[in-house]
C-alpha cells in the first residue's frame, strides 16, 4: 500500500451496512457487530493485508481492494453465505446490505495517521448499497463491465435491475448477484419486519385504547339519559322508541334465519344396499347409510317412503349393470401393484428417466458448495452429490466455495445422459 502514496488509483470497493442497527439496544448492537466482524474477517482472510484497507463506519464497513477486481465479489459471496447459515431463531438477526463499485479513490492519512480512502469510488459504492435489500448484493455498472469481461460465467451471475436515482439526483445502473427471494432469506427477514410492524402500530393501539375508554364512558352516559327520557315520555313516544329499536332487530334475525335455512343441504346417499335394490324393483325407494371401510355394506334402518313405480326397470338389466360395476372395481392385488410401482418410481428417481429428453448434471464436492448453471443458483452440495435436471445443449456451470474458490466449466449435454463434475478444489 505504501507504494501507491497519495496517488489516485482505481480499486473495487465493497460497502456494507447492518440493517436497523441504530434501532437496536446496546446489547443488540454489540451482538450484531461481533458477528458481523467475525463473518467479515472470514470472508477476506485470503486477501493479503497489503491489498486491502478496511474502514469501520459504525453500523457497517467499507473494504477497498487494491489487488484483483474479483476479491470484492468473492468476499461478498462468502459474507452472504455466512448470513444465510445463521439460525433463524437467533435473538438479533444479522441482516446486511451490500454494494460493490469500481471507481477512482485517493489514499490519504486520517487524523490518527492511519490509512484512509476518499473519492468517488467509495461514494458510489455507498449509493449502490443504499438501493439493496437485506442480504442482497448490488453492483454498479462499472464493476459489472469489468468482472463480466473476465469470463462468460461471471456475466451470467448478474441480473440487471434498472436505473436508480440517489438523493443527489444522480443516476446509477445496478446489477444484482443471485436471487434475494430465497426461502432462507425470507425466513430471516420475516422476524425484523414483524418487529418493525409492531413498533409502528404500537402508538396506534394505545390511541385506540384511549378512544375506546372515552367512547364507552360517553355511551354509558347516553344510555342513562335514554332510560331517563323513556321513563318521562308519553305512550306515543314510548311506542316510537320501541319501534326504532325493534324493527332493525327483527330484520336482522329474519335475515340470519333465512341464511341458516338455505345453508342446510341434504346429503344424498352414494351407495345402495341389496335390500334397497330389491325395494326399487317393487316400486319403493329407500334411504341408504354411508358406506363403511369394510367390503360389506349394511342398509340403514331409516324408514322406507313409498313412491311411484319405476317404469322400464327390469331385474335382468339391473343385474347386468351391477355385474359390470363389480368387474370394473379394482381388486386388492391391483391396488398393491400400483403402490409398488409408485414406490419404485420415486426411489429410482433419475435412473428411471435416463431414456427421456432431459439431461442431468451431477456435482461432487464438499458440503456447503454452491452450484450455478447459466448464472442461476441451483442449490448446495450436501453429504451426497447434487444432481440437477437441465435441458440438453450447452451450459455454463459455476461451482463456488467460500474458502476453496470458484470453478467454471462449459459442458454440452445430450438427452438422457448425466454429466459428472468434480472440480479440483473439491479434492
Amino acid at each position: 500500500m505504501e507504494e501507491h502514496g497519495n496517488k489516485t488509483i482505481m480499486c473495487s470497493v465493497l460497502f456494507l451496512d447492518i440493517v436497523e442497527y441504530s434501532k437496536k439496544s446496546v446489547t443488540g448492537q454489540i451482538s450484531l457487530k461481533d458477528r458481523f466482524n467475525s463473518y467479515l474477517s472470514a470472508a477476506i482472510r485470503d486477501v493479503p493485508m497489503t491489498d486491502r484497507i478496511i474502514l469501520d463506519t459504525g453500523d457497517g464497513a467499507a473494504i477497498n481492494f487494491l489487488g484483483d477486481v474479483e476479491d470484492a465479489l468473492n468476499a461478498a459471496l462468502s459474507l452472504r453465505e455466512s448470513l444465510l447459515n445463521e439460525k433463524l431463531d437467533v435473538e438479533y438477526p444479522l441482516l446486511v446490505r451490500m454494494g460493490i463499485n469500481l471507481g477512482p479513490v485517493c489514499l490519504v492519512r486520517d487524523i490518527n495517521g492511519q490509512p484512509n480512502i476518499v473519492g468517488d469510488g467509495i461514494n458510489v459504492a455507498q449509493r449502490v448499497m443504499g438501493f439493496a435489500e437485506a442480504v442482497q448484493i448490488l453492483v454498479s455498472r462499472s464493476y459489472y463491465d469489468a468482472v463480466s469481461r473476465l469470463s462468460p460465467q461471471y456475466a451470467g451471475m448478474f441480473h440487471y435491475q434498472g436505473s436508480r436515482t440517489d438523493k443527489h439526483v444522480r443516476e446509477h445502473e445496478v446489477y444484482a448477484i443471485g436471487y434475494p427471494g430465497d426461502k432462507t432469506i425470507r425466513g430471516q427477514i420475516n422476524k425484523p419486519i414483524a418487529n418493525e410492524a409492531e413498533n409502528i402500530f404500537s402508538p396506534a393501539i394505545q390511541h385506540a385504547k384511549v378512544a375506546w375508554a372515552t367512547a364507552s364512558t360517553r355511551l354509558d352516559t347516553l344510555v342513562e339519559l335514554g332510560i331517563t327520557r323513556f321513563g318521562q315520555a308519553g305512550t306515543g313516544q314510548r311506542a316510537m322508541y320501541i319501534g326504532i329499536i325493534a324493527i332493525p332487530l327483527v330484520l336482522l334475525i329474519t335475515l340470519l334465519a333465512n341464511r341458516t335455512r338455505h345453508s342446510e343441504i341434504p346429503v344424498l346417499p352414494a351407495v345402495k344396499s341389496e335390500q334397497e335394490a330389491k325395494v326399487d324393483q317393487e316400486g319403493f325407494v329407500g334411504v341408504a347409510s354411508a358406506p363403511s371401510a369394510d367390503s360389506q355394506i349394511t342398509a340403514s334402518p331409516a324408514p322406507i317412503l313409498p313412491t311411484r313405480p319405476v317404469s322400464g326397470a327390469k331385474p335382468k338389466a339391473r343385474k347386468s349393470i351391477d355385474n359390470k360395476i363389480a368387474t370394473d372395481k379394482p381388486t386388492q392385488s391391483d391396488i398393491q401393484e400400483k403402490v409398488i410401482n409408485k414406490s419404485t418410481i420415486e426411489n429410482t428417481g433419475i435412473a428411471t428417466s435416463s431414456g427421456g429428453t432431459d439431461a442431468y448434471i451431477s456435482v461432487v464436492c464438499v458440503a456447503g458448495t454452491e452450484v450455478f448453471v447459466d448464472g442461476v443458483r441451483k442449490g448446495r452440495v450436501s453429504s451426497v452429490p447434487l444432481t440437477i435436471k437441465v435441458l440438453p445443449g450447452k451450459h455454463a456451470v459455476i461451482v463456488s466455495h467460500t474458502s476453496r474458490g470458484i470453478f467454471t466449466q462449459s459442458v454440452e449435454l445430450h438427452p438422457g445422459k448425466t454429466m459428472h463434475i468434480k472440480p479440483n478444489l473439491c479434492n
